[in-house]
């Protein structure tokens, strides 16, 4: 799945291809708005909260196209002259055509949404700070992290609710950074120590070339995470085989290293 530097890095891309340019395509293929039509509207900007992606369009007071990748979506931009592979015609959920050539391809987007820009709330007022947004407030991160102790670790920082943008990679690498099992309740954890690192981390991640997640520092392929995938393989700390909880209906996927972060496990 995506997480928050994911779709920041997305946005920046398609502001290159899209910011301020006009419209001479807008196709929503979802039903709810199948007969919605943008061409036309000038592509203001692109904007992210967590893993939400906003495409703001001119006129009518203002509009946002709304998206969400979740596990399959993704986008691409096809230059001027080039044309998408037709056999992705049938993953197309949005089509926006720049007055230059370039389009915009949203493929298997499970969530396309066009509302009213001023009613933006609707759709990520629930949502967590989060460290790629100028808003961002470490101070309120921190309280929602803290509201309740006894939650697990791991999945105090999945809960966007608490903190946007952090996903399943990133919880297994900051409970390693940390030094606590994936499972430590959050009231035993530096939750101020951790909300910095976790800013910090996601932060380069989106902004530094090279360095899109990669958490060990070093870029070598298989190398670039102390956990996360590494199942079975020595810790690149202590040399200890890193393990892995399988998901369930509850939880993510989990990788640690026993002798790097100690506490309870996912039974106790």
């Amino acid at each position: 799945m995506p997480e928050g530097d994911s779709v920041y890095l997305v946005a920046r891309r398609l502001d290159t291809a899209l910011r301020d340019r006009m419209l001479t395509a807008g196709e929503l293929r979802v039903p709810q708005h199948a007969t919605a039509d943008l061409a036309g509207r000038t592509v203001l900007g692109h904007d992210t909260h967590g893993k939400h992606l906003l495409t703001r369009l001119d006129g009518d007071g203002g509009l946002t196209l709304h998206t969400h990748l979740r596990m399959d979506g993704s986008w691409t931009v096809v230059r001027a002259g080039r044309q998408l592979p037709a056999r992705l015609d049938g993953d197309i959920r949005v089509r926006l055509g720049a007055d230059d050539g370039q389009v915009a391809y949203g493929l298997s987007i499970p969530v396309v949404e066009l509302i009213k820009t001023d009613e933006e709330d609707s759709v990520v007022g629930h949502l967590g700070p989060d460290p790629l947004r100028k808003d961002w407030d470490a101070a309120v991160a921190v309280e929602r992290l803290s509201s309740d102790p006894s939650r697990p670790l791991a999945a105090a920082l999945l809960d966007q609710r608490l903190v946007a943008g952090l996903g399943n990679l990133w919880a297994n690498e900051l409970a390693f950074l940390r030094g606590h099992s994936p499972w430590t309740p959050i009231g035993d954890v530096d939750v101020p120590a951790l909300v910095r690192l976790a800013a910090r981390a996601l932060r380069v991640s989106a902004t530094v070339e090279g360095m899109y997640q990669v958490t060990t520092g070093n870029r070598r392929r298989g190398e670039q995470h102390w956990v996360t995938g590494r199942a079975g393989r020595p810790c690149l700390r202590c040399g200890t085989p890193v393990r892995v909880a399988a998901e369930t209906a509850d939880e993510r996927r989990t990788w640690w290293c026993p002798h790097c972060q100690p506490g309870p496990t996912r039974n106790g």
